[in-house]
């Protein structure tokens, strides 16, 4: 089974329901709760996805989607090996997806799912977006 290492843009678009990315990445997510694929995502994802939510909608709210979310993906620790590697890179010229890109290497994943293409250039891992693997 593939293991799909999916950034913070793509759970942002399911979860915030943001048009014109819903469809394709709850296609995506639709597949690992069929157990066709495993997602995974990082610890800083549900960081940056709960900032995100609490500015649409409550705390509780929030909290209740997250642990919904919880039930389909696993979730990656962020340590200080992956801090590192990202601090001494200048492949990335974002911290954050520096951080994603070796949450993603250091946990063996097969392919990062992105909606930035470019943000991940430098990586010796396959990119794709959602549609692209939804479609394949």
């Amino acid at each position: 089974m593939k293991k799909l290492f999916i950034d913070t843009n793509i759970v942002i678009d399911l979860l915030s329901r943001r048009e014109p990315f819903f469809d394709e990445s709850a296609k995506l997510f639709s597949l690992a709760d069929k157990k066709i694929i495993e997602i995974y995502i990082s610890s800083l994802t549900v960081a940056n996805t709960s900032y995100t939510l609490l500015r649409q909608t409550n705390t509780k709210k929030a909290k209740e989607i997250l642990r919904k979310l919880r039930l389909i993906v696993n979730i990656l620790p962020l340590d200080d090996k992956i801090i590192g590697l990202a601090l001494n890179d200048d492949s990335f010229s974002d911290f954050e997806d520096g951080l994603q890109y070796f949450t993603a290497l250091e946990n063996d994943q097969d392919l990062i799912i992105t909606r930035n293409l470019k943000d991940f250039k430098a990586s010796k891992l396959p990119v794709m977006t959602a549609r692209q693997f939804v479609e394949q």
